[in-house]
């Protein structure tokens, strides 16, 4: 007799698991159904900023594959259809469509339900005009409403709030945007490097309003017309709400499914939860960061990938474990790149890890190289040892992706001094003669040992 997966939503984590289970057991063995509760599976959330930018021309390249193409594959996605219990004894799960509800049974169950955007109690949040960044609907709304607007203003300065400023920007619209932080970035780098950004976005014509709470204002009709921020109001035609995620554990909470310290549900390294049967991956799970040896909920695509494969490969009869994270984030805004993985001093500090940090300025080509940019790195080591930690890049053009080497000296647990004699390539229009991830890796050792 075939078992029946059930798997509550239809993105990254959700549809990866479904695809791993699938190659693994036939459609005789595993009946899979997904549940997705809007209209769309298997997208590029992390896609939308360059959509409503132009740079990506239609929505529907953002689409890694259609539910017709998962049929194809004997996996039944069922969209618009949102499951509203989990009765873990009965091996139920109720799903509500078209304001109908019905049981669906289980055997195996994976919850990817996500995260979804905060919502802090801010006067004016649910007027016409303003936004969140979450679904493919969401960017065709704010890419429609800034085919008119002149000016728009985004709240939050962390990652999609630099990606929604550049997006604004570029397409010729007057932009600011106000963070709480007194910098951009300030939950993920230093503030050393986030006044870097900061400053190198007022520079390129994106205004920055630091230390602000906002609340946005309404003209007559209901409409945004402006966020006041301090005593100065700010004219805006949209505002962009990016004030971070968290994640969706509500229902698995109900069903007395445990949830850790992070808030997001409880999974060992096979991405079982505390109930049997009953897995979970992605934004709404948890993860072990491999340096503090902590569990850490991160919202990252590639994270939320893995952990799904690894969901879908355990449920398929094989063995697999997702082995941790470090946390390894890169973005830009306009032509500043600006990149992090594992640990900053202070977070080190946090989890009893005895650190110092070494920030090193460079260029990211040869220097007499004419198209040769700035670049600043920041390498966090383990005082005593040199054992590297983190690292953090602001830099131009090709700075960023420097960062997966430094992360990969940190992932296998490599000292400074070791890094840095790696043998990489070199040719002046790629770099100097020492790579700067290098040279950074070296003075961090130094000041370490």
């Amino acid at each position: 007799m075939s078992e029946r997966l059930v798997v509550i939503g239809g993105d990254a984590a959700g549809m990866s698991a479904a695809s791993q289970a699938r190659r693994r057991r036939d459609a005789d063995d595993l009946v899979i159904d997904v549940f997705e509760m809007t209209q769309r599976v298997s997208y590029s959330a992390c896609g939308e900023p360059y959509y409503v930018s132009g740079d990506v021309p239609r929505i529907e390249q953002l689409i890694a594959r259609t539910p017709a193409q998962f049929a194809q594959q004997d996996i039944s996605v069922h969209l618009g259809h949102e499951v509203t219990e989990i009765d873990i004894d009965d091996r139920t799960v109720t799903v509500r469509s078209d304001g109908e509800s019905r049981s669906v049974p289980f055997d195996q169950l994976v919850y990817a339900t996500g995260a979804r955007p905060i919502r802090p109690p801010m006067e004016g949040i649910d007027l016409d005009g303003v936004f969140h960044v979450k679904t493919l609907d969401d960017a065709e709304a704010i890419r429609s409403a800034a085919e008119s607007a002149k000016t728009a203003v985004i709240v939050g300065g962390g990652y999609i709030g630099l990606e929604m400023a550049e997006a604004f920007h570029v397409r010729g619209i007057t932009t600011h945007l106000v963070t709480s932080g007194a910098v951009v970035m300030n939950r993920s780098l230093d503030e050393d490097l986030g006044a870097k950004i900061t400053a190198g976005m007022r520079e390129r014509g994106i205004e920055v309003y630091p230390g602000h709470r906002v609340k946005c204002l309404a003209d007559k009709e209901g409409h945004v017309r402006g966020v006041e921020v301090g005593e100065a109001v700010l004219e805006a035609d949209l505002v962009v709400l990016a004030l971070g995620t968290r994640p969706v554990s509500e229902l698995a909470a109900e069903a007395g499914i445990r949830i850790g310290p992070t808030g997001a549900v409880h999974v060992n390294n096979r991405q079982q939860t505390s109930v049997e049967g009953i897995w979970a991956a992605g934004d709404c799970a948890e993860a072990l960061h491999r340096l503090t040896g902590r569990p850490a909920n991160v919202h990252l695509g590639t994270v939320a990938n893995k952990q799904g494969r690894v969901a879908g490969i355990n449920i398929g009869g094989e063995y697999a474990t997702f082995p941790g994270i470090l946390g390894t984030a890169i973005t830009k805004v306009l032509d500043i790149e600006i990149a992090r993985t594992g640990l900053t001093q202070q977070e080190a500090e946090e989890a009893d890890i005895d650190a110092v940090t070494a920030t090193t300025e460079s260029t990211t080509m040869a220097g007499y190289w004419p198209a040769s940019a700035d670049m600043t790195l920041k390498v966090t080591a383990e005082r005593g040892t040199g054992r590297l930690l983190g690292a953090q890049i602001v830099g131009g053009g090709t700075a960023g992706k420097r960062i997966d080497t430094l992360a990969t000296g940190i992932w296998n647990n490599m000292d400074g001094l070791t890094f840095s004699m790696m043998d990489l390539s070199y040719a002046p229009p790629f770099s100097g003669t020492w790579d700067p991830v290098l040279v950074a890796a070296r003075r961090a050792y130094e000041k370490a040992v």
